[in-house]
């Protein structure tokens, strides 16, 4: 098996662990906090606490921790066969 399939196996499951923490994140904070009575709700720059902390908070950091992935996981794959074998 061709090594670039085995580094592009390991960075999709890097994007699929990404994207199952972004929504346990989005998940936990929207319907934790949102589930209260509108009356109780707190709020942060004038948006409902749930909203800041699933959408506003959320996505920043996890363009943080897409950044940090990319920077420090993700490898540079050539697309051409390392053999050289030319057609």
């Amino acid at each position: 098996m061709d090594k670039r399939f085995k580094i592009a196996h390991r960075e999709a499951w890097i994007g699929v662990i990404l994207v199952v923490i972004n929504f346990i994140w989005w998940y936990g904070f929207g319907y934790g906090l949102g589930s209260a009575k509108v009356e109780q709700y707190s709020y942060i720059f004038g948006l409902p606490a749930w909203f800041f902390y699933s959408c506003i908070l959320g996505s920043i950091i996890m363009i943080v921790l897409v950044i940090l992935a990319v920077k420090f996981l993700f490898k540079d794959v050539p697309f051409e066969d390392e053999e050289g074998d030319e057609k």
